[in-house]
């Protein structure tokens, strides 16, 4: 099969499902009735365990989005961390030795790391959660990093991919026990509901940060030189 010929099926095959897609949405939007979501929101945030609305459809009303998001950065942190060039994902490469950055650390990482656990804490009431928690979370470990603070906990083994996959682990395993429990998949007890969420949340946090910063570790160096100033074009 040419290459002229590949090119054009698959062309074809992208036009094909994007029309079918077009066709079933089209449907969808004639036949469907009409439905006021913040009000039916605002009608059933007493069942989901929160008081803030986007908690509750992330972990609650739609939880199942979210499980596969923190699935896909699963699997983007896991193959990220297994193409890495260094064994140790601590390239030194990557360190800097400003002394302004080690006197910012000692200020800077104790409040972000305060402000990780009060994102994670206001989630269920106000703005907040797991993934404002995990990249403040993770943005303190790669200032770590680029201070040159051992990070042991990022060499490749079972531990770091246990770290990474153990919100989604966690998740999925609250998520098939309510199923279990004679209740529909991802529908807590409302008893629990508030508890399943924070317990969902902490663990999410943890893993979010690692994955975001096992890429952030794992990406490769730029080896290419900057051209000298004053050098011929």
């Amino acid at each position: 099969m040419n290459r002229v010929l590949r090119t054009s099926l698959v062309a074809s095959a992208c036009l094909a499902f994007v029309a079918g897609l077009a066709f079933v949405i089209r449907e969808i939007s004639a036949t469907a009735t009409p439905v006021d979501l913040p009000a039916r929101l605002a009608e059933n945030l007493g069942r989901s365990g929160v008081e803030n609305p986007v908690t509750a459809v992330l972990l609650n009303f739609r939880s199942y989005d979210t499980l596969l998001e923190i699935g896909v950065l699963v699997i983007a942190g896991i193959a990220g961390i297994s193409v890495a060039r260094t064994s140790s994902l601590e390239d030194p490469e990557l360190r800097t030795s400003d002394e302004l950055l080690y006197a910012l650390q000692r200020w800077l990482i104790p409040l972000m790391l305060l402000l990780a656990g009060y994102l994670l804490w206001a989630g269920s009431d106000r703005p907040g959660g797991a993934f404002q928690a995990g990249a403040v979370l993770a943005a303190s470990g790669i200032l770590m990093r680029l201070g040159g603070i051992p990070m042991d906990f990022l060499r490749p083994g079972l531990m770091l991919r246990l770290g990474l996959s153990l919100g989604f682990a966690v998740f999925l395993l609250v998520a098939v026990a309510s199923a279990l429990h004679g209740g529909e998949f991802l529908a807590y007890p409302p008893e629990l509901a508030k508890t399943l969420i924070v317990v969902i949340e902490t663990v999410l946090t943890l893993s979010i940060a690692m994955v975001l910063l096992a890429l952030f570790v794992s990406a490769p160096v730029n080896d290419a030189e900057e051209p000298e100033e004053g050098g011929s074009g």
